[in-house]
């Protein structure tokens, strides 16, 4: 008898979704990764790099209640690890570590969860240490890997309920074009860096190409041997409304803006001027060689969301592969975050600026998808280009998508 009971609760057991991770949360945020983007040259400098991350400078325990007062439960806190593998800042690696833990503290003490996010950066610039090279060049990821081990301990005597620490943001290799298939390898290297370091700190871990959906359905979570994990994909979904303006991106968006969201509930006038006014842009300021291209891909993206029933298909698409990736692997949903997504506020030195009522609008039907799916979620972000709190150079965003969370069930 006891026998045959001890073979069915294995059969439930196998049956059953993997043990939920620890850190458990619902609703978060990113803080802000640079305000001054420093060049490396100021690595060195406390006066430039103090406190730390730079978000402390501006935002207090005051702000921090404010965020927990209008719904969020937790903060995704950005931490740059370029400053720690770089030899401008070594003399102050150690006191970046205990701001890095000041930080952590002064988070929880407002009673927020949080999510300490190694975030790398793209070089340039006066920056020679970026998402690329860590990846890239063995020394540099071996000691990244190595920064992970010492974050994990430095985290580890935290209360696990209440801190996660997420491995790498984005890693930019692995798409589909490039046919390579390095990042499992990779991943798996700085998870053991972390579990050397603490076995019951909860992290964050996300697949290739940008830390897509489709980049997270290609690991296999048998080869971490882990319950205490919660698996991160990012969506900026209609990447042409999301990203309107944004030179950043490449040679087409920095003509497109001034879309609506969604684009089908928009006056057909309204919307016609607009899609006018983007093809004028094309064909006054494009080079001539990429005119014609811009002008056909633009038609082929403003087709796929013109109705509700194409927007919805396009939006849905990565919260569908993520839930059938965690059906297959009997992963928990609540063991799931949208680690990223959000809408462009306003390009630095830009004066186009997207109404807060898109923004509002989007970020709802996204957070309203990943709370369906059973997922928790983590808006970009909260100053800056998309920032939902504060602008640039000390200027407030519009209020519309934070009263959007406060006004959500």
């Amino acid at each position: 008898m006891n026998r045959l009971l001890f073979l069915l609760a294995a059969i439930l057991f196998s049956a059953a979704p993997a043990g939920a991770a620890t850190f458990q949360a619902k609703r978060g945020i990113s803080l802000d990764i640079w305000v001054t983007w420093p060049d490396e040259s100021k690595w060195g400098d406390k006066t430039v790099m103090l406190p730390f991350p730079e978000w402390r400078k501006t935002v207090g325990q005051k702000e921090l209640a404010d965020l927990k007062a209008a719904g969020f439960d937790f903060v995704r806190m950005p931490v740059d690890p370029s400053p720690f593998l770089s030899d401008k800042s070594a003399a102050l690696h150690d006191k970046l570590f205990e701001e890095v833990a000041a930080s952590v503290d002064l988070i929880t003490k407002s009673g927020l969860k949080v999510i300490v996010d190694l975030h790398a950066l793209p070089a340039g610039g006066n920056r020679s240490i970026g998402t690329k090279e860590i990846l890239n060049d063995s020394a540099l990821f071996e000691a990244h890997a190595a920064l992970v081990k010492r974050m994990a301990a430095l985290l580890m005597d935290h209360i696990p309920e209440s801190v996660a620490l997420e491995l790498f943001n984005e890693p930019t290799i692995d798409c589909q074009d490039e046919g390579t298939n390095d990042w499992p390898e990779k991943l798996k290297a700085l998870h053991a860096a972390a579990r050397s370091a603490s076995a019951r700190l909860t992290l964050i871990l996300s697949g290739a190409c940008w830390g897509g959906s489709e980049g997270l359905a290609k690991l296999n979570p048998k080869d971490f041997g882990d319950d205490n994990i919660i698996w991160s994909f990012h969506s900026y979904d209609p990447f042409i409304l999301t990203h309107q303006g944004a030179t950043w991106t490449g040679d087409f968006m920095p003509y497109v803006y001034g879309l609506p969201f969604p684009v089908h509930n928009a006056p057909k006038a309204e919307l016609d001027k607009t899609l006018t006014d983007i093809r004028a842009r094309i064909t006054k300021d494009a080079p001539l060689a990429m005119r014609s291209g811009h002008l056909s891909y633009l038609d082929e993206e403003i087709a796929k969301i013109d109705t509700e029933e194409g927007l919805v298909r396009e939006m849905d698409k990565p919260f569908a592969i993520v839930s059938d990736w965690a059906k297959a692997n009997n992963i928990d949903p609540a063991d799931i975050i949208l680690g990223e997504f959000g809408m462009i506020r306003q390009e630095y030195g830009n004066p186009i600026v997207t109404p807060g009522k898109y923004r509002a609008a989007y970020v709802k039907a996204m957070a309203e998808r990943a709370e369906a799916a059973g997922f928790m979620w983590s808006v970009w972000s909260y100053g800056g280009a998309f920032g939902i709190v504060d602008g640039f150079d000390g200027e407030r965003a519009e209020g519309d998508v934070v009263e959007m969370v406060r006004g959500m069930r």
